[in-house]
């Protein structure tokens, strides 16, 4: 099983949303149906970075490393290629 590390962009909200999932596809679709939770507000999200990782246990790893920057830039860096992972 291949996880992956995704960054939703909202132009409404002008925010970002970080996560993880085995289906960046199927996740994105379940944000944009705005059910329930945080990205509900942000409807529609477009996907501007994904980033494949070994498992599960990875992924949540990375996705830790990247929240806890807690800078707009670094995600902006990310997305732009100038940083890797």
């Amino acid at each position: 099983m291949h996880y992956s590390v995704y960054i939703l962009y909202s132009h409404k909200t002008d925010r970002y949303y970080i996560g993880f999932s085995l289906n960046v596809q199927q996740r994105l679709h379940y944000h944009n149906l705005g059910r329930k939770g945080w990205t509900k507000r942000g409807i529609p999200w477009d996907l501007v970075f994904e980033h494949p990782c070994r498992d599960k246990v990875h992924a949540m790893q990375v996705e830790r490393m990247i929240k806890k920057q807690k800078s707009r830039h670094f995600i902006e860096d990310l997305i732009s290629g100038t940083i890797k992972l």
